[in-house]
């Protein structure tokens, strides 16, 4: 049976092209990936705010499949509401499917919590609309934003498209001694074939969005297993 360790349900919005593809190269032998989908085409926080709405309808069809946690696998959408949005958001699910959630962003913010990180580079395809609402939710849970740069896309789609080097040539770019770590947004953006080589060369832990959202999940399954080529999160935590 595949899942035979666990089952991970996924809800991402419909227009990602990159979180299963990540997720799937990185699990663990007997952990199984289980996606649903919820419309969503534009990152823009009305869109965003629609989308989350969903995620309930998204939740029950994976609840057929029996997993045994899902995971909500959006940054922005995860965070776009405020401090406690993605808490609120577990909580409704839960609610309804009487299954353990965790959304993208409070995987974000344990790993950053693991890495005892407090100020932070965060790197992201947003536009300074979407930016700004992620200062504000990574503040509001006591991180010091040292700098946020984003590449002003709105069209999921081609986020999706981008290479994982021009990630890393940004992060390179907006490097500053100062930070304790550096954190690649979206869940869309492809980060995995660049994360041992940003941490190589900056000296500090490199936080992704899936890198994240794998590393919480497999910690809520109680699958201690390190994954190596994915930096100190999944190595060492």
């Amino acid at each position: 049976m595949y899942g035979w360790r666990g089952r991970i349900g996924l809800i991402v919005p419909s227009s990602n092209t990159t979180m299963e593809m990540e997720l799937h190269e990185a699990l663990p032998e007997g952990v199984s990936l289980h996606t649903a989908r919820m419309p969503l085409k534009g990152v823009t926080e009305e869109e965003l705010l629609k989308m989350s709405a969903l995620a309930v309808e998204s939740a029950k069809l994976l609840k057929d499949a029996d997993v045994d946690l899902i995971l909500y696998g959006c940054t922005s959408g995860s965070f776009i509401g405020g401090e406690n949005f993605e808490n609120e958001l577990e909580e409704k699910i839960e609610d309804e499917v009487k299954i353990p959630v965790v959304t993208t962003s409070s995987a974000i913010l344990a790993a950053l919590n693991a890495l005892e990180a407090q100020q932070i580079l965060v790197l992201t395809p947003y536009t300074e609309e979407i930016n700004k609402r992620e200062r504000e939710f990574l503040e509001a849970n006591e991180f010091e934003v040292l700098d946020i740069r984003g590449m002003g896309i709105v069209e999921n789609t081609k986020i999706g498209r981008l290479e994982p080097y021009e990630a890393y040539r940004l992060a390179k770019a907006m490097f500053t001694e100062e930070a304790d770590a550096l954190f690649i947004s979206c869940t869309n953006f492809r980060t995995f074939e660049i994360i041992e080589a940003l941490e190589d060369d900056l000296g500090v832990p490199v936080i992704t969005s899936n890198q994240a959202s794998l590393w919480y999940a497999l910690r809520e399954l109680e699958i201690n297993e390190s994954i190596l080529g994915l930096g100190t999160l999944l190595r060492e935590y």
